[in-house]
């Protein structure tokens, strides 16, 4: 079993940035990938970023709307992922969610922090 626990969320003006946190507990040490969701209201929850591990390099992918704009990284040592936000949008205004995938088909989520981009 894997828990998240997501940070850094808030309220920034458009151009603004932010940092999420997500720490991972328990069995950490058998994720295999990562990532970042977002679900704005009304909407499907979409993918933002994945980072997966791959022997001593790790693969990042990014939706397109996000590319050039924010970063995914991990620290294996803290078991914390990260996602930089940079030149945020009033359409970046969403719930984000760290999600883990391990073992043959399980997952984790967490349990969301508020991205809010409004002047």
């Amino acid at each position: 079993q894997v828990q998240l626990v997501e940070s850094g969320g808030g309220l920034v003006q458009p151009g603004g940035s932010l940092r999420l946190s997500c720490a991972a507990s328990g069995s950490a040490f058998i994720i295999n990938a990562m990532g970042w969701y977002r679900q704005a209201s009304g909407k499907e929850r979409e993918l933002v970023a994945t980072i997966t591990r791959g022997g001593t390099t790790n693969y990042v992918y990014y939706v397109d709307s996000v590319k050039g704009r924010f970063t995914i990284s991990r620290d294996n040592a803290k078991n914390t992922l990260y996602l930089q936000m940079n030149s945020l949008q009033p359409e970046d205004t969403a719930v984000y969610f760290c999600n883990a995938k391990y073992g043959a088909a399980y997952q984790s989520w967490g349990q969301g922090t508020q991205v809010t981009v409004s002047s």
